[in-house]
Parts: C-alpha cells; sequence; structure tokens
C-alpha cells in the first residue's frame, strides 16, 4: 500500500469515528432519508482539522522568512486584522472558518450503524434468490503459474503431439512435455443461491398518528431497511399502509404518503399474512414483518382479530416480529399492553420484539432492541 493510500485509509477511519461519536445526531435526521444505494451523503465534521501551508507576505519579516527572533508572533505583524476578523460590534472581513463536509455512502453508514450496536446478521434458511459468488477452477489454461499446473491434461497434450509427429515409441514411451504442452488450472467466479430474505414493513397512517409519528416511522425504517440492504445482497422488501384498510404500496409512497382516517389494524395483519402466504413459503424464506402505530386500535374486537393472525399465520412462520409503537398525543398506546399479555415478550424463545419510540432521540434505541435479537 503506497504512502497515500495509508494516509486516506487513516483519513477514513477518522471520519467512521467522528461519524460514529455523532451517530444519533445523524439517525435521527431526516435530511438523509430517501437517500439510494450507491448515493452519497455530505456528512458535517466541523472538528476535523485538515493541514494546510499559510504562506506569510514577502514583504514582511518573520520567523522561517527573513529576520526574526525567537518568541516573534507569527502571521500579520502590522497589529491590522487578519482575514475573517473584526472588531467586537463590527462585520467582519474576508471569509470565516468553514466546517469540513465528507461524502459518505449511504451504505457505509449503514454499516457503521451496525458496528455501533452490534448488529448481527440474519439467520439463513432456506435457498433461492440472493446469492454469493465462489472461487472454482472450472476451466483450463495454456499459461499459469507451475503450482496449478494440470499434471494430466498436460501429458495428454504432449502424448498428442509425439504421435502426430511420430516421435512415439511404443517399446519406449517416454513423453516429454514442452512449452507449448503445457495445461494449467484457472479459476472463475461461481454465483450460487445463499438463501432468502423477505421485509414486510407495515405502517399506521390514520388520522392519530401526527406528522411527527410518521417521520420517526419513516427514518426508523429506512435506516433499517439501509442496514439490510447493506448485509444482504437482494432482499425483497414489501411496503404496506392502513389506516380503517390496508394497501400494499411501493418504497416512495411508503416513506412520503400522508393519510388519515381511522385505524384497524388487523387489515394489515391479513395482507401481511396473505402476501406471505402466497408468495413466501416458510421453508424457504427468511421472514421478518415489522409494524409501526402509535397502538390506537378500532375496537377490541379488531385486537382480538389481530392476536388471531399473529398467533396463528404470521409469528408461525416468521423469524420475527417486531411492533414498534410510537408515543402521540392522540393514541391510547394500549396496542402494546395487548401484545404484552397474549406473548410472553420476556422469553428468549419468544419471537415477537417489542419498542417504544418516545421521539426521534428514540430511533437509534429502538433499532438495537429490533436487529439486535439476532434472529
Amino acid at each position: 500500500m503506497s504512502r497515500i493510500e495509508q494516509d486516506h485509509a487513516r483519513f477514513r477511519d477518522i471520519v467512521k469515528g467522528k461519524v460514529r461519536d455523532n451517530l444519533r445526531q445523524y439517525i435521527s435526521s431526516g435530511s438523509i432519508m430517501g437517500k439510494e444505494k450507491g448515493e452519497t451523503v455530505k456528512v458535517p465534521l466541523p472538528q476535523i482539522d485538515l493541514p494546510r501551508f499559510r504562506f506569510n507576505s514577502q514583504d514582511r519579516g518573520g520567523v522561517g522568512q527573513g529576520e526574526g527572533k525567537p518568541g516573534d508572533q507569527l502571521g500579520p505583524s502590522d497589529g491590522q486584522p487578519g482575514e475573517g476578523q473584526g472588531q467586537p460590534g463590527e462585520a467582519g472581513e474576508g471569509e470565516g472558518e468553514k466546517g469540513l463536509e465528507v461524502e459518505v455512502e449511504v451504505e457505509e453508514l449503514a454499516e457503521i450503524l451496525g458496528e455501533a450496536l452490534s448488529l448481527p446478521k440474519i439467520e439463513p434458511k432456506g435457498s433461492a434468490s440472493i446469492t454469493a459468488a465462489k472461487a472454482r477452477y472450472s476451466s483450463i489454461r495454456t499459461v499459469g503459474p507451475n503450482s496449478l499446473r494440470h499434471f494430466k491434461r498436460t501429458y495428454k497434450e504432449a502424448l498428442k503431439r509425439s504421435i502426430a509427429m511420430g516421435e512415439f515409441d511404443p517399446n519406449n514411451p517416454v513423453v516429454i512435455p514442452n512449452r507449448e504442452d503445457m495445461r494449467y488450472r484457472s479459476w472463475s467466479l461461481d454465483t450460487q443461491p445463499q438463501y432468502n430474505a423477505v421485509v414486510i414493513y407495515m405502517m399506521d397512517v390514520s388520522g392519530s398518528m401526527g406528522d411527527l409519528q410518521k417521520e420517526i416511522v419513516r427514518i426508523e425504517s429506512f435506516w433499517i431497511n439501509a442496514w439490510l440492504k447493506s448485509q444482504y445482497k437482494g432482499i425483497e422488501t414489501r411496503y404496506i399502509i392502513h389506516d380503517a384498510s390496508a394497501k400494499e404500496v411501493d418504497e416512495h409512497t411508503f416513506f412520503h404518503t400522508r393519510e388519515s382516517g381511522g385505524t384497524m389494524i388487523s387489515s394489515a395483519y391479513e395482507l401481511a399474512a396473505s402476501i406471505i402466504e402466497e408468495d413466501y413459503p416458510a421453508s424457504d424464506w427468511n421472514i421478518y414483518p415489522f409494524h409501526f402505530s402509535d397502538g390506537d386500535n378500532w375496537s377490541n374486537d379488531d385486537t382480538t382479530r389481530c392476536m388471531e393472525l399473529l398467533s396463528q399465520k404470521i409469528i408461525p412462520v416468521s423469524n420475527q416480529f417486531s411492533y414498534g409503537q410510537v408515543e402521540s398525543p392522540y393514541g391510547s398506546g394500549q396496542f402494546l399492553k395487548d401484545l404484552a399479555k397474549q406473548f410472553p415478550l420476556d422469553s428468549e424463545d419468544c419471537k415477537v420484539v417489542c419498542s417504544e419510540i418516545k421521539n426521534k432521540d428514540g430511533i437509534i434505541d429502538s433499532i438495537k432492541e429490533f436487529l439486535g435479537a439476532g434472529r
């Protein structure tokens, strides 16, 4: 590695450290939301001071240039204010100090998130669309290192040449390969299926969910999605929004829609169960449903229906069911209590993980609760 590459690597490590120190601030900010994989985000890092040269004027003395004495002050010596300075109460002249902005990819930010929270990977189950590249020695070439020389193929080529040229003596079957006879093993990348994973996001967009609550849900969903995508290439995502009824939408609509109405949580669970049953057999897929709401539901009867759907159709086929409840002045917050009564949340074997999200500062802790289970 060259000196420049080493310096650049050290600088990137410094940037990662600064981002990690201010991770809660970046996560809770909605400005990054909506960025796609491969896109960069400008992250302000005013704490990093970059070294730079400053040259003195040619007509002034000073240390290191012209005459000077120990203890002389560096920089302008005529008593005049320098760049970006001014007298108290007066507007300054020149440019002031600027903070450093560093471009970081969303995927890299997600990886920093995973490192900071010690997030485990998804446990693989089944095999299909998500692939991994593996090197396999599956071809033969005429050039290569001696360590990869294919002796059998080399001997066959030498034997064919000896017979064709009339040099082969059956009574003295000595075959000596020359340079043109040499054959070497060669590798190629073989793409093999590893495992499947699907993440189903459900969000309550009813009237009791205010703009702040919906923004919190979108920010947390975005970062969960960003981290999972950074870990598992080709992971599938499905999006459901619901008030009194549920519908499947695309990613853009999920992160930008604003609707209102009553709340029937069972409508989202019925749609999620239908999607899983039709498209994602549990034997082949890692299934991760996430539901976000303020905990307000239409009636006790609908809550009973929700528990039936979870117990019979969703949780048995899922690696983990995650419910995030956003604190809202208009929501009752009752649904989290109902889940706690129905499922033993404190049990290690329970596949239901619940999280209370009081404000934007609670987003990173909620992500840790959801993804830290390692299921």
